[in-house]
């Protein structure tokens, strides 16, 4: 019989075994999946569920107002005025668009949970009357 190369630390497994013993990809994968289930899924807070759509929307907010200054400078400096007048509005749409996507995606994000809400509530209907 063969007797297995030790290590470089002096243990008696090999560093094949100790890759194989110490890899977590089943777990990686079950942790990435998207779906989620019904029974094991936690209550999550509403800054879980929510803050994507609240920092696009703030970020939205920013740059708009920063258009809005940059415009209104055009008004008031007559040097550059040119570049401010091109800037300005591009940051003002930049801005708004960002706004309304992230005030669109709140009602979205909503729908979704009630659809879930139902979902899981008709899963355990389901459960609770079939499996008897």
């Amino acid at each position: 019989m063969e007797i297995p190369p030790k290590s470089p630390d002096g243990s008696e497994k090999s560093p094949q075994s100790k890759e194989l013993i110490t890899s977590d990809t089943g777990s990686t994968l079950c942790m990435s999946s998207r779906s989620e289930s019904v029974w094991t899924s936690a209550p999550r807070s509403k800054w879980d569920i929510y803050h994507k759509p609240i920092i696009v929307v703030s970020v939205g907010a920013a740059i708009f107002l920063f258009g809005m200054v940059i415009t209104s400078l055009s008004c008031f400096l007559t040097e550059n005025k040119s570049v401010y007048k091109m800037t300005g509005p591009a940051f003002l749409s930049l801005g708004l668009m960002l706004l309304v996507c992230g005030l669109v995606w709140i009602p979205i994000i909503r729908k979704k949970q009630k659809q879930r809400q139902k979902s899981q509530f008709l899963q355990s209907l389901k459960s609770f009357f079939f499996n008897r």
